[in-house]
């Protein structure tokens, strides 16, 4: 069989990355899995097109910043010709972040940090090979149409009550589109939020920050610490934990190392878990698009604890896979579409304050 040819069965991966360096690595640490074949590299999107006629590669790794054509622009046309999992790859610079969330609009799956940034090599090939397969196996669909604008924020809500409620939203691949059209459809007075998306370190700084922008509500990366109040969105930082403590009628927020949970770090599960824990029935979880199961037996643990769950549908998600495990363990009350949970989360925090 020549090289880069693919034997049945195998996941064919495309690397596009103007540096030899990255493409030789990428090629050298892919191809030692036995289910991987790497069919073509590529400096350029030029060189990539041709290749992805030819060889129809089952996922693509993608530079953000090269030349002749960006990797934004290249991102849009591969989703609009030949829809398929793109992972992107990325520099922590500030340009980097924001092209980063660019491609994550545009259609991207995933996100990875370039190697001389916040992983070392080695660290960051071993989460490639898990992320290749993931995105092969997820069955990614076109982004929402970011086209089509949300419905406007509701007025301010009445605050009948002094207690303050939290929504609790986790979510992974096709998650940070998601979680802005929702945070574009409430009111500045929105109930307080913790938001776990699966993303690496430094990056949550740029979405946080991007959802200020497009938003009404107060977003920030959290430090841990904070209060959980109407009218904030605390994201958890990349590569830690965010979890929910309560301090007398106070619901703050803590940050913390420890071990991956369900290979993630952040972990959805660990959020639902504590917040299940600290506000039982006075709260509200939503999972949303994402590869995997993480979230699932958190939101569970909700449900139990009282609290209403909600969960995306399968038509509006990139990818099924977090809501669908959760609803079939039983952990979701009601699935909806991406532009109708923005009004149910509200309608459910109302419930919970009525019978807090």
């Amino acid at each position: 069989m020549a090289a880069g040819e693919a034997a049945p069965g195998k996941v064919k991966v495309l690397v596009v990355d103007d540096s030899a360096v990255v493409r030789s690595v990428f090629q050298q640490e892919l191809s030692k899995d036995p289910s991987l074949v790497v069919v073509g590299t590529a400096p350029d999107p030029y060189v990539a097109r041709d290749l992805i006629v030819e060889k129809e590669p089952d996922v693509i790794t993608l530079d953000v910043e090269m030349p002749r054509m960006d990797g934004i622009t290249f991102l849009h046309r591969i989703m609009r010709y030949r829809p398929t999992p793109v992972i992107v790859v990325s520099s922590l610079t500030p340009k980097g972040g924001a092209l980063a969330m660019e491609a994550l609009a545009a259609g991207a799956c995933d996100v990875l940090c370039k190697p001389g940034a916040a992983y070392s090599v080695g660290d960051m090939t071993a989460d490639l090979v898990e992320r290749v397969k993931e995105a092969a196996a997820a069955g990614i669909r076109r982004p929402p149409d970011a086209a089509t604008p949300p419905p406007p924020p509701p007025a301010d809500r009445a605050l009948t009550r002094t207690t303050n409620q939290v929504v609790a939203i986790g979510a992974s691949t096709g998650g940070t589109v998601a979680i802005e059209r929702i945070l574009r459809s409430l009111p500045a007075n929105a109930p307080g939020m913790v938001i776990t998306q699966h993303m690496p370190e430094l990056f949550t700084r740029f979405f946080a920050t991007r959802l200020k922008e497009a938003s009404r509500l107060d977003c920030r990366e959290a430090q841990g610490g904070e209060s959980i109040v109407p009218g904030t969105v605390l994201v958890a930082p990349g590569n830690r934990h965010m979890l929910v403590r309560r301090s007398g009628a106070r619901y703050l927020v803590e940050v913390k190392d420890g071990p991956r949970v369900n290979r993630h770090r952040p972990s959805v599960d660990v959020m639902f878990r504590s917040v299940a824990k600290a506000a039982g029935r006075n709260a509200v979880g939503v999972i949303l698009t994402g590869m995997g199961g993480d979230g699932a037996q958190g939101l569970l643990a909700m449900r139990e604890a009282g609290a209403r769950t909600l969960a995306q549908d399968e038509a509006t998600c990139v990818v099924y896979g977090m809501p669908k495990v959760a609803a079939d363990l039983g952990a979701v009350e009601r699935i909806l579409p991406l532009d109708r949970l923005a009004p149910e989360l509200l309608r459910a925090a109302d419930e919970a304050a009525r019978e807090a």
